[in-house]
């Protein structure tokens, strides 16, 4: 039985090289990118005051690396990859969740500063079908 297969390529690629590319941006990021996603992550997690923003846009571009390498790994089971996508994507719907200036008011629906952020909403979907395939998988073997 195989751990990944070849009708998980498609999303793990798209999602993978996705997330690849925004941590290798993040990764030499400048100070006011930095201050800027670590105010917006703060904002909706405030223990995050306690890192400074340059560490912070490291760690988040190091997270970034390691999800996208997952999801394009076609040897790491879709399980870990889909579990990988699922920790990702789970914090930024929750910091979509926690910041109610990304929602139309009273509403879940993202306005136009919310889109880019409501978006990941897919891949939390994703990750969590990866998970599931692959836990059933590795059940059925």
């Amino acid at each position: 039985m195989r751990l990944t297969t070849l009708g998980d390529l498609p999303g793990r690629i798209a999602t993978g090289g996705f997330i690849l590319h925004t941590g290798l941006q993040k990764w030499s990021a400048d100070e006011q990118t930095a201050q800027g996603v670590h105010g917006m992550a703060a904002g909706a997690f405030p223990f995050l005051n306690a890192i400074p923003p340059e560490r912070f846009i490291k760690l988040l571009s190091i997270a970034e690396i390691g999800t996208g390498a997952a999801l394009l790994a076609p040897f790491v089971p879709t399980v870990v990859a889909g579990a990988a996508l699922t920790g990702f994507s789970g914090g930024l719907v929750a910091m979509y969740a926690r910041t109610p200036a990304l929602r139309n008011p009273g509403s879940i629906w993202p306005n136009e500063n919310g889109t880019a952020v409501a978006k990941d909403t897919w891949m939390l979907g994703m990750g969590l079908g990866y998970v599931l395939t692959g836990w059933t998988r590795l059940r059925n073997r």
